[in-house]
């Protein structure tokens, strides 16, 4: 069961012209919306990791027909404009629930050790976003929420280090029920360290979630678990080896070498696709048929 990259090439660059964009863009949410694919990316203005510098992330929006070639908005749609945020929003998650999207990220504040907090906004449009603040005030990352509500919650992933948890709040604002699911396997792949790439899907046996795994080399590689229906916190199936990993040039040399991370997977015609970040300096595209997915 593998994930197969749909071009060799990357699909978003760098634009050196921006300034916002102009050393990587990588880590992306994506939705399948009227007729199109709509990706919302981390990109950075020097390479986005503190050996380069203080660098700023915003958040750029794109829109594309095939997943190949991809329209470009040339302004930010989200940038480090509030407290938590100075240093910018990071690797968004999105998923719709009514007639609402809904975007979990990384809010990097940079003011002292630790300083990233999981951050939610909403929109109606993709376009314009509205800011709900700071979902779990702790040292957080990797979130997302479900694209379903389980006994009228919601329902939301997220990583106390090194492990993928789970949690369920009414009104967006209090949280509880949280339960550690899945943990980093020592001796594998995902020795290190473990969090969720994209939102789950749901497929006929259950939800489908790709996440990523680190090993004790800090080779980042994405993984799948099935997760049960009406209770996703327990673990249903998973696929022993990685379903994609660094491979390519511009995977394995960039800003941060070997790394594969995705925070988007798109169920679309019986095909999953995943956009995903290769080096931390590039995004890159790669699908999955239904009927290859065997656990």
């Amino acid at each position: 069961m593998k994930l197969q990259r749909l071009t060799t090439r990357p699909v978003m660059e760098p634009i050196a012209s921006h300034g916002w964009e102009r050393a990587a863009v990588f880590n992306s949410a994506m939705v399948y919306h009227d007729g199109l694919f709509h990706a919302i990316y981390r990109a950075t203005d020097i390479g986005g990791h503190e050996k380069f510098g203080r660098y700023i992330n915003t958040f750029g929006y794109a829109t594309s027909q095939d997943l190949i070639n991809w329209q470009r908005q040339e302004t930010p749609i989200l940038s480090n404009d509030v407290p938590q945020e100075l240093r910018g929003p990071e690797d968004p998650r999105i998923v719709k629930i009514g007639d609402t999207f809904y975007m979990n990220y990384t809010g990097f504040g940079g003011r002292f050790r630790n300083d990233h907090r999981i951050c939610m906004a909403e929109s109606k449009d993709l376009l314009s976003w509205e800011r709900q603040g700071v979902m779990l005030d702790e040292p957080n990352k990797d979130s997302s929420f479900f694209p379903e509500k389980f006994g009228g919650r919601f329902c939301m992933f997220h990583r106390r280090h090194p492990d993928i948890w789970i949690c369920y709040s009414d009104d967006l604002k209090t949280w509880t029920g949280h339960q550690k699911i899945m943990s980093p396997q020592a001796g594998a792949w995902d020795s290190d360290r473990i969090g969720i790439a994209g939102p789950p899907v749901k497929i006929a046996d259950g939800w489908f979630l790709i996440y990523h795994g680190v090993d004790d080399k800090e080779v980042y590689r994405l993984g799948a678990v099935l997760l049960d229906y009406n209770d996703p916190s327990k673990i249903l199936a998973k696929y022993p080896e990685p379903i994609i990993e660094p491979e390519l040039e511009w995977e394995i040399n960039g800003f941060v070498p070997n790394v594969i991370f995705s925070c988007a997977t798109v169920l679309k015609d019986d095909v999953i696709y995943c956009l995903y970040g290769g080096a931390d300096t590039v995004l890159g595209i790669a699908s999955m048929k239904l009927k290859d997915i065997v656990f």
